[in-house]
């Protein structure tokens, strides 16, 4: 069952300030937030897209929840927001916003936008144009994705919960793998340890074999897996939406010469890379010790990914599986913050591994505790 996590009333005051501020110096009367894991962090609910939806957060009045009909009394039960105006499933939300907009004598104003949301079409962003002609919408970029990248003491427990969680998950789908298992057999007792351990009913994760380094989203198979056989599991287990993430890679029986001298180079030069993960160190510098070291060592002749991205805040029904609000790469040109979350991944000759890393004042650590190596599976002679 997921579990019901709700954040004291003084959390959601500190969000809303912040947001405020932010929507000060960007001299916009109105946010509009209608990605889910924005409306989820600044009210404590959100709800699909099957019908628009969004939350109002005027500088200087009431915050409102606009949302269906069907979906009001949930609602209710989740949000701080006291002010939720409904509309019934064929009726146009945006009259209803125009009229809440109106009650707070908002219908001129700078409206706040994410002009990159996933859930503001082409012909949503037409229809609230035509129901407010008088207001200016602005767009205010990420806002709130860029104010969840500090994370509370709060969110922080959360994170170490599913850490832990992924952790113990992993211990039980790796030893799933054996010859004449699958890779589903692995997938299903994941899910089951997510389900038993107090997490989200939610995906496993990517789980491939291959080999290279670009097959780590690979499709599940359902092909009996043999001896030799390399399996690599990225499990994603979530506690109210809070994702840590781990990967390794499994061995049906004793890897090769060239694999375990792979994966043994890949886990020193990540071990750099996550002691490098300290407030003030910039993200292009922290990429490079992976990226760079990788390709000097031979183990790919280019690095066309990113090294490592932000974690947190993910709903079931967001179309984002990760969060690329801050991202490793060699053009990445942000400075490292306590309290941000990260997950380090690598893959090269064949080897995988990842990490959930807090950075906190002091350096980073490991939330995920999982040994760092290849699973080696015993399957005898």
């Amino acid at each position: 069952m997921t579990e019901d996590v709700q954040f004291s009333a003084k959390e959601y005051a500190d969000r809303l300030a912040a947001l405020r501020h932010r929507m000060e110096a960007a001299g916009v009367e109105v946010a509009l937030l209608d990605e889910i894991e924005a409306m989820t962090w600044i009210s404590g609910y959100g709800s699909s897209l099957n019908r628009w939806r969004c939350v109002v957060v005027p500088l200087d009045a009431e915050p409102f929840f606009l949302i269906r009909a069907l979906d009001a009394a949930p609602c209710r039960q989740r949000t701080w927001i006291r002010d939720i105006p409904t509309y019934r499933d064929w009726e146009d939300p945006m009259p209803v916003l125009a009229s809440a907009l109106a009650s707070r004598g908002l219908t001129r104003a700078r409206i706040g936008l994410d002009f990159n949301s996933y859930a503001m079409s082409l012909r949503r962003f037409e229809q609230l144009r035509q129901a407010l002609p008088e207001a200016e919408p602005v767009d205010m970029g990420p806002v709130v994705n860029e104010l969840r990248l500090i994370k509370s003491p709060a969110e922080i427990a959360i994170l170490r919960r599913s850490a832990a969680v992924a952790d113990e998950a992993l211990r039980r789908a790796a030893a799933a793998c054996v010859p004449g298992g699958s890779q589903r057999d692995a997938a299903r007792i994941a899910v089951a340890t997510y389900v038993e351990l107090g997490a989200d009913p939610s995906p496993a994760g990517p789980i491939s074999a291959g080999s290279g380094w670009d097959f780590l989203h690979g499709h599940l198979s359902d092909a009996p897996l043999s001896p030799g056989d390399i399996v690599h599991i990225e499990l994603t287990p979530r506690i109210a939406g809070y994702s840590a993430r781990i990967m390794r890679c499994v061995s049906l029986g004793r890897p090769s010469p060239a694999l375990a001298a792979a994966a043994e180079a890949l886990i020193a030069l990540q071990d750099q890379q996550i002691a490098a993960l300290r407030p003030g160190a910039r993200a292009h510098d922290v990429d490079a010790i992976l990226r760079e070291g990788v390709i000097r060592s031979g183990l790919r002749p280019s690095y066309d990914n990113i090294t490592g991205y932000t974690l947190g805040l993910y709903a079931p029904q967001t179309p984002r599986t990760s969060d690329f609000t801050r991202i490793l790469h060699p053009g990445a040109d942000w400075t490292v913050e306590a309290g941000m979350v990260f997950h380090i991944y690598a893959s090269a000759g064949g080897a995988s591994i990842s990490e959930t890393v807090l950075v906190r004042e002091d350096g980073p650590e490991l939330l995920t505790r999982f040994p760092r190596g290849i699973i080696i599976n015993d399957i005898g002679s």
